[in-house]
């Protein structure tokens, strides 16, 4: 089965220049701009770049503790701090065991704290109940790199880096409507696929394509909504094919559980639409050079490798050298860009496997 795609090469939409467009941009969301000509860089692992902050310095202890790698995207990020910290020889990373129960993560923040690590990297597994640890920390003098899952104070880390989620959203928003007017479709219906309704990660996806999807006058017209998990994701497509006989675009929140969604497409034998994912998963990035998927945007699952490399620099009282003002800023939000067959070849080295 191929699931429809837009076979002629196009210009990548970027997802800044819709929401001005309709004036939904807000402050806090970074551009989401693709750069076609240039591969990006690598984001994984690997070498340390030579030169300026990643010449060899102090050595530091960096403690790290993230959620249990149930999912895909969360394997990769765990992954891709240890692959990190090993790059530097001047990094001794304290891995403490994956974990979702809140309770003994807090209890490895507490570790971290009593052993008087340089830094620590955080990925909370509810960032609201991991604040007053994170909290303790930052004024023990650790300065608490908060990845992903914000905390409920700003006073809880030095830093917070985070994908864009909002971004994402208003990426697949703008490229449907891209996709709507070079093809010509006259009342496309429109279909999403969302994740856990009740996190906020989630609305924030939804609104972002509800606000892109209104900058050329068009709305969701068939919305389920699964968990994260391939059984979950299969169910509600099936749901959401069964409900909607004719669906002309379906953006599916995550590439996880765009492994069910896509088996229910299979099953049912279905293949008139303009399948478009999110996260960047490796199997998402073969159904598209296989022409089974149109695109998927990117949410980097490299945010606790960043998280390690800007811990490394606090510890050692560096700042950013490509930055004026050098020091490292307290809030980062990565880029959501999206990957089709134009690009896929360049993203596909950094996809995480499902």
């Amino acid at each position: 089965m191929s699931v429809r795609t837009n076979r002629p090469r196009r210009r990548l939409l970027t997802a800044t220049a819709a929401v001005f467009a309709a004036g939904a941009l807000v402050a806090s969301c970074t551009s989401n701009e693709p750069e076609e000509e240039n591969e990006p860089a690598a984001e994984t692992g690997g070498e340390a770049p030579s030169g300026g902050n990643d010449e060899p310095g102090e050595t530091v202890v960096i403690g790290f503790s993230g959620p249990e790698a149930d999912h895909g995207w969360l394997a990769a990020v765990n992954d891709s701090a240890i692959a990190e910290a090993e790059s530097y020889d001047d990094v001794e990373l304290r891995t403490a065991e994956a974990t979702n129960d809140a309770n003994l993560q807090i209890s490895q923040i507490e570790t971290f704290i009593n052993e008087g690590v340089d830094a620590i990297v955080l990925l909370p597994t509810d960032g609201a109940q991991l604040t007053e640890v994170a909290t303790r920390a930052m004024e023990a003098g650790i300065p608490v790199v908060n990845v992903d899952r914000e905390f409920s104070t700003p006073f809880a880390a030095r830093t917070t880096i985070l994908g864009d989620n909002y971004g994402m959203g208003v990426s697949a928003g703008t490229y449907a409507c891209g996709l709507i007017e070079e093809n010509g479709i006259a009342d496309p219906v429109i279909a999403e696929i969302a994740g856990i309704d009740s996190l906020p990660l989630t609305q924030d996806r939804s609104q972002g394509f509800a606000d892109a999807l209104e900058a050329c006058g068009q709305t969701v017209d068939n919305r389920v909504a699964a968990e994260f998990t391939v059984e979950s994701g299969e169910e509600q497509a099936s749901n959401l094919l069964q409900a909607a006989p004719q669906i002309d675009i379906i953006w599916n929140h995550d590439d996880d559980q765009g492994v069910g969604v896509k088996q229910a497409f299979d099953n049912a034998g279905r293949d008139e639409f303009f399948f478009i994912g999110g996260a960047g998963s490796a199997n998402a990035m073969r159904w598209i050079q296989d022409g089974e998927m149109e695109a998927t945007i990117l949410y980097p699952p490299t945010q606790a490798a960043d998280g390690i490399r800007l811990a490394r620099l606090l510890a050692q009282n560096k700042g950013m050298s490509d930055l004026v003002q050098v020091e490292v800023p307290r809030r980062i939000v990565l880029n959501a860009p999206v990957v089709n067959a134009d690009n896929v070849e360049q993203y596909l080295p950094l996809a995480f496997e499902s």
